[in-house]
């Protein structure tokens, strides 16, 4: 912590908690790129790939909530997905106006390649399991806060 004199420096660098997010985000995602590369995916697609993993198939709206992306965001990933022969975006059958988005049997088959990404990554970081677990948890209420901030107009 930078200190003048006795006290802390409140707009020290080191002493802000978004520059120590921004550079721990851009490091932690820059390990995935080499991870993720061999199967043809970047990291923001790869976010996308892990929700249809889990809940596909699932509308474009629903993405978008999971994902905490905007749709104008959401929307290239998904069509570069689409390119590659991952996804595919349908009209909902329940709601003409809903696209929903599902999975390719290809999409589905790189499912088992994507499983041995996150042992990689613990790896290649070289913590714990129960240090990382300990930051999700923490990151999760950062988020669930700002977000809280956000809303109640706290900008």
């Amino acid at each position: 912590m930078s200190e003048i004199g006795d006290t802390v420096d409140p707009l020290a660098l080191e002493n802000q908690v978004c520059f120590a997010l921004a550079v721990a985000s851009r490091t932690v995602i820059g390990l995935y790129r080499p991870v993720l590369e061999p199967m043809g995916l970047t990291h923001p697609q790869y976010l996308v790939m892990l929700a249809l993993w889990q809940h596909a198939p699932l509308s474009v709206k629903d993405l978008s909530r999971l994902l905490q992306l905007e749709p104008a965001t959401l929307s290239p990933l998904l069509k570069r997905l689409e390119s590659a022969g991952l996804v595919e975006r349908r009209r909902a059958s329940d709601d003409e106006r809903s696209l929903a988005v599902v999975l390719t049997d290809e999409g589905r088959a790189l499912r088992r390649q994507a499983e041995k990404v996150p042992a990689t990554i613990v790896e290649r970081l070289g913590m714990e399991l129960t240090e990382l677990q300990d930051l999700h948890q923490a990151l999760t209420r950062v988020i669930a806060a700002a977000t809280g901030a956000h809303l109640a107009g706290h900008r």
